[in-house]
């Protein structure tokens, strides 16, 4: 990407698009387009198609999206779907209208197989039926896969795609019901240390085992990529190791210094046993992961203090 080239960032203000903004303004990039959702309806095709004939952005990374956690994707079903079909495919679609000169689509894990074998290899895509409480938000990201691969197939469309592990860090989502897991544990654990509660509840058995990534490693990630990587094979962002969520909980937990005990509501679901990336293909292209978890979550507890004290 050339320094002075027009970057346009959808969804700059999330987690993701604002960990990349950062990055690639440490890179020394300056000329940045964005637009919040109530200055730009993503969803809107006309909207986008004028904003794209306007801006002419050279170069595009495509992190907008409706998200949430295990709750949110089990309840707007619907709207998880619907909604990111149409802001995917308006920016991907507009994207080879405008002749933009390079595009990444930013995933999930959520796409593989429930039973998907452990770690999860980029080939597992389509090998078997989806986990049913995020299946909604999974046929989407699948869709701006194979939107981002047949564009390229059929017009040469130097668009990639990138699929992130479970991610945490600043800008967070920290919604008491509609939230992730780390972040939801980061104001659990918060709050029943400034209540001096006895225990914290947690989701489920604490079995399944999660993997997660600091937002400014996957960000890191991604600069190295766009800046490396033109195959058509979308690209597994990982950090390499899991852990339980009963392990992180405990984590978590120290980070904050919480003293009480914790209890697990098993009427609650656990989701997916494991989900854990296969990111050799990254690895091998030089990059590795530079923040640890108990670091990572020391860091965005910091962010939460900083922006979200209750």
């Amino acid at each position: 990407m050339e320094k002075d080239a027009k970057i346009y960032i959808a969804g700059h203000r999330g987690m993701v698009g604002s960990a990349m903004h950062r990055r690639l303004q440490q890179a020394g990039f300056t000329n940045f387009v964005l637009r919040t959702s109530k200055e730009l309806d993503l969803r809107n095709q006309q909207a986008v198609t004028d904003f794209f004939e306007k801006e002419k952005p050279v170069y595009v990374f495509l992190a907008a999206a409706k998200v949430g956690g295990i709750v949110a994707n089990n309840i707007y079903r619907a709207d998880f779907l619907y909604d990111n079909l149409q802001i995917q495919n308006n920016i991907i679609y507009q994207s080879y209208k405008n002749g933009v000169k390079k595009l990444m689509f930013f995933g999930s894990s959520c796409i593989y197989p429930k039973a998907a074998p452990q770690p999860m290899k980029e080939e597992f895509l389509l090998s078997g039926v989806l986990e049913q409480t995020n299946e909604p938000y999974a046929i989407a990201k699948i869709a701006g896969i194979k939107l981002c691969e047949s564009f390229r197939r059929q017009y040469g469309c130097n668009f990639i795609s990138v699929m992130p592990t479970n991610l945490y860090g600043p800008n967070d989502n920290y919604h008491p019901e509609n939230s992730h897991v780390l972040p939801s544990l980061i104001r659990k654990f918060h709050e029943a240390k400034a209540q001096n509660n006895p225990t914290v509840t947690i989701w489920g058995t604490g079995s399944p085992m999660r993997e997660f990534l600091y937002a400014d490693d996957l960000a890191d990630a991604c600069y190295h990529l766009m800046m490396n990587y033109d195959e058509e094979l979308f690209v597994n962002v990982g950090y390499g190791e899991d852990l339980s969520i009963k392990d992180l909980a405990l984590l978590v937990k120290k980070v904050i210094g919480y003293e009480g005990e914790l209890v697990f509501d098993t009427t609650r679901p656990d989701g997916t046993a494991r989900k854990l990336m296969d990111s050799t293909h990254l690895f091998a292209t030089g990059w590795k992961p530079k923040v640890s978890l108990e670091a990572g979550i020391k860091l965005a507890y910091d962010d939460f203090l900083n922006k979200h004290i209750l």
